[in-house]
């Protein structure tokens, strides 16, 4: 009987595994479980293990040859998982009686060994090892010398590993496992769109894709029903390390995952130069933004939809007035950068730390500035608002589309009109779009009918448009990097009056628009007149409403 027909998709191993791990392994017990409730071979369940789980095995005849890295291990004096490291033909494992415990995974997933293994201990091997610790030579293996050896992973293993490796090295976002009928895609968001990556097309390796995503993040393997949210840290060959937000999802093909990457140091590394200038926002903006970022109190909202750069924004303009003579303080979800000089407060509503109770308790904490990461609920919003009343300064996000949705969503939430004309210093409102990749850039006239559309926007029409074409620069796609377009409303005693007396959606639209040159879509248009971005992309990031 073949090991599929055994076990399909992997259900009475996971089975299996939760009712062995009811009680501590101890001499390879859990090894013997899993064997005899399953009823298959060692060679097999070896295989079994490796495939659906990235869990590897040494035999007891590979013994011999295997090379002791580090001996006796532990996370802490008080943890109970022990492990030892050790090199089988070139490919380091992480030996334990259980490797599924939580303490195992967050090792795995510190490790500077990028392609480690976790393994499980067969009958009486860790005592072996234990036994003869005295006699062992620790040694140090570099991050480089282990991935040499990369490709005696199994593939499971490898091809998750490979796919957060192409999507560092190429700076995407976000990466998304996606299962169908036919295996497991993968797709990368580079420069706020979809692009393809590798596939496996074999629905049981979509299943132990997943399964392997859910180890490294601590994650549930036996459920398959409900969404689940959880992170890792991954470490390059180069010795960078990243976290990644993972987020796990049902779907009518088995689960889905989309992978976040948390590049938290990035901002530190370059602390001296990150500024709104370097974000590449025209100079009279900066000017603005700068302005509403050092006054003495209030709130310096910025908007957009996600994936427009509101969290690099605020800590830029927060990165700039950090001179260290003011407290600052933030509480995020998830804490995306590190800032020095910065408390930062991770958001962890599980122990019941929600933005409204870190907020409550930032105020006690003496505070000059505060960001907030963004305003989801009614609560957080009144805390807010109250804080810019009461001396501080308050940065903050909210996912809103324009100046008006802004205004909309803080009625929504039961904001009083005057607090909210009272608190509010100014909102910045962005997007980022695409540039055009200078190596295949070409040009072309503007049609009747994008030249009608434009007037009727009362909009400045191009003499030429830029045209994407594709080259091996820009991976065919006709851009490469972004940059990011903004409008900023600094409210005015006019407009805090409309606010008051709730005025109508378009004498406030009129008042807020008295410059139209400064509007979103307006200055989108200058950047193709410029000739750093397409029309099209414009269309896709803003509208041409």
């Amino acid at each position: 009987m073949s090991l599929a027909k055994l076990i399909p998709n992997n259900a009475l191993l996971n089975q299996a595994l939760v009712q062995a791990r009811t009680s501590p392994a101890v001499n390879g017990s859990l090894w013997l479980q899993l064997s005899e409730s399953l009823n298959i071979e060692d060679e097999a369940l070896n295989k079994l293990l490796l495939e659906a789980h990235g869990v590897a095995s040494i035999s007891d005849e590979d013994l011999k040859q295997v090379k002791i890295l580090h001996g006796r291990q532990k996370l802490s004096t008080d943890s109970n998982a022990e492990f030892v490291t050790l090199s089988n033909q070139g490919q380091v494992i992480l030996l334990t009686e259980d490797p599924w415990q939580s303490d195992i995974t967050r090792v795995l997933a510190r490790s500077n060994a990028a392609g480690a293994l976790l393994g499980l201990a067969r009958p009486n091997q860790m005592a072996h090892f234990l036994q003869n610790e005295s006699d062992l030579k620790v040694s140090i293996v570099s991050a480089s010398g282990l991935n040499s050896n990369s490709q005696q992973m199994s593939p499971v293993v490898a091809f998750v590993d490979q796919a957060i490796a192409k999507a560092y090295e190429d700076g995407a976002s976000d990466i998304h496992f996606e299962s169908g009928r036919q295996g497991i895609e993968v797709k990368y968001r580079l420069d706020g769109v979809m692009a393809a990556g590798p596939k496996l097309e074999t629905p049981v390796k979509a299943e132990e894709v997943i399964s392997r995503i859910k180890v490294l993040a601590q994650l549930d393997i036996t459920e398959r029903r409900r969404p689940q949210d959880g992170r890792l840290r991954w470490q390059h060959v180069s010795g960078d390390s990243i976290d990644l937000r993972v987020s796990i999802m049902p779907s009518i093909f088995g689960e889905d995952a989309v992978l976040r990457l948390l590049d938290k140091a990035q901002l530190r590394h370059t602390e001296e130069s990150m500024s709104l200038d370097v974000l590449g926002f025209d100079e009279s903006i900066a000017k603005i933004i700068r302005t509403l970022a050092e006054r003495p109190h209030g709130m310096l909202l910025i908007t957009g939809p996600t994936g427009s750069g509101k969290t690099t924004t605020i800590y830029a303009a927060l990165t700039e007035v950090n001179n260290g003579l003011e407290k600052i303080i933030t509480i995020e979800d998830p804490v995306e950068y590190e800032l020095p000089g910065v408390l930062q407060i991770p958001v962890n509503e599980q122990k019941g730390l929600t933005f409204a109770t870190g907020l409550r308790s930032i105020l006690r904490h003496d505070p000059d500035k505060i960001l907030v990461g963004e305003i989801r609920d009614p609560e957080t919003a009144e805390i807010a608002v109250q804080s810019s009343l009461t001396g501080h300064l308050v940065f903050t996000t909210v996912h809103a589309n324009s100046l008006l949705d802004v205004l909309g969503r803080f009625k929504h939430f039961g904001i009083e009109p005057f607090a909210l004309a009272s608190a509010l210093n100014g909102v910045v409102v962005q997007r980022l779009l695409r540039k055009v990749c200078g190596h295949c850039v070409q040009s072309r006239v503007p049609t009747d009918e994008e030249i009608q559309k434009l007037k009727t926007l009362d909009l400045t029409v191009p003499e030429r448009f830029p045209v994407a074409m594709g080259c091996q620069h820009c991976r065919q796609t006709g851009y490469k990097g972004r940059f990011v377009v903004a409008e900023v409303h600094q409210l005015s005693d006019r407009l805090r009056d409309l606010l008051v007396h709730k005025s109508s959606i378009t004498e406030l639209k009129k008042e807020a628009y008295i410059d139209k040159s400064s509007r979103l879509l307006a200055q989108a248009i200058k950047n193709v007149q410029m000739g750093t971005t397409t029309l099209e992309e414009v269309s896709r990031a803003i509208g041409l409403v």
